[in-house]
């Protein structure tokens, strides 16, 4: 019950597992290595979605000064619509907020509708693309600027309660 799942710090030992999903989920994943080295740089922060069945979920933020990238996000198939996404979200941010990170970007499949709007949601907007970044398609890049703001945390206050009302939290 992917209600349960619980938010933590991805460490080593659940490379294997993150990269099985990975795989599972996009037709170019990243590798295994690409993973232990992205866990190794002091700037990165990889969080993991995890219940009882196992990891269900992953996301990774890049922070550079000012700046913070969501570099990934990903929830198995089978765990979707348990608003997971959301969560990984939330912590994702708090995590660039903790880091003073002001801005946040990231780039998402122009095909992703369902993406788009979970980070529309949280105040990204679009502001470029990116030609064959996927090499098969091009991507999206969203901003969303001044996230310690007060407005913002007022954004996110949101989200958190329909979180709550809803029983997902």
């Amino acid at each position: 019950m992917t209600e349960a799942a619980t938010i933590r710090l991805m460490v080593r030992h659940d490379i294997p597992a993150v990269a099985t999903l990975e795989q599972e989920i996009y037709d170019t994943p990243w590798s295994v290595r690409v993973f232990y080295d992205e866990l190794a740089l002091e700037n990165r922060r990889y969080l993991v979605a995890e219940d009882e069945s196992g990891i269900v979920g992953y996301g990774g933020l890049l922070v550079v000064e000012s700046d913070a990238h969501i570099t990934t996000l990903a929830v198995d198939k089978q765990a979707r619509r348990q608003r997971l996404g959301t969560r990984l979200m939330l912590a994702l941010i708090a995590s660039a907020v903790e880091s003073n990170a002001a801005h946040l970007t990231l780039e998402v499949r122009m095909s992703n509708d369902a993406a788009q709007h979970l980070y529309k949601r949280f105040g990204f907007a679009p502001v470029g693309l990116r030609k064959n970044y996927y090499r098969d398609e091009d991507a999206l890049v969203m901003w969303a600027n001044d996230i310690a703001r007060t407005d913002y945390q007022s954004r996110l206050q949101h989200i958190r309660e329909d979180l709550k009302a809803a029983g997902y939290v």
